[in-house]
């Protein structure tokens, strides 16, 4: 994003990137930036409907849902870096497709699945339908074998959260 549009030019981003496709938000979390604590910004909000939610300035840990999202996707770019250092950023898109298809404890199912309410047809669907006689076999095999490493990869970066949370987690007492 450019940091150097106007308050009006984000109002009008957000409208047709955010709104357009997936309605208007309940509530938002961010940081403090001038953007978001802005009157033009609030009262916008405020005229949807929306409640605004400010963290700490460059503190994540304030939505738990948030920071553990980010350091899986954390794991998974630095997976690809390691992997591919001259073009991870060709699986950028394979890598969110990955992520957005894979089972989320915290709501029980994959985000494509909550938002469209249906499981998504994925290059091994192709594979196992037929439709890489269509697409091309080499084509549907590559690409399911990238998602492949990618789920593994996840895994991995998830096993760590959970040790990473497991260590840092007290349990209750309740006297």
């Amino acid at each position: 994003m450019n940091m150097r549009y106007s308050l009006e030019r984000l109002a009008e981003l957000y409208i047709q990137e955010i709104v357009r496709l997936h309605g208007i938000s309940l509530s938002i979390v961010s940081d403090m930036d001038h953007r978001f604590t802005s009157n033009f910004w609030t009262s916008l909000q405020s005229a949807l409907g929306t409640k605004l939610k400010l963290s700490s300035a460059n503190h994540p840990q304030t939505d738990g849902q948030s920071e553990r999202s980010i350091h899986s996707l954390e794991d998974l770019l630095r997976a690809c870096v390691l992997e591919q250092p001259r073009s991870w950023d060709s699986m950028l898109p394979l890598i969110e497709f990955t992520y957005n298809n894979s089972f989320h404890s915290s709501i029980g199912m994959a985000p494509y699945e909550a938002l469209y309410g249906r499981k998504c047809r994925t290059p091994v669907s192709w594979f196992e339908t037929g439709e890489n006689l269509i697409l091309g076999i080499e084509l549907v095999q590559e690409t399911t074998e990238k998602i492949k490493k990618i789920r593994e990869n996840m895994r991995i970066a998830q096993s760590r959260q959970k040790i990473y949370y497991d260590k840092r987690r007290k349990p209750l007492e309740f006297n």
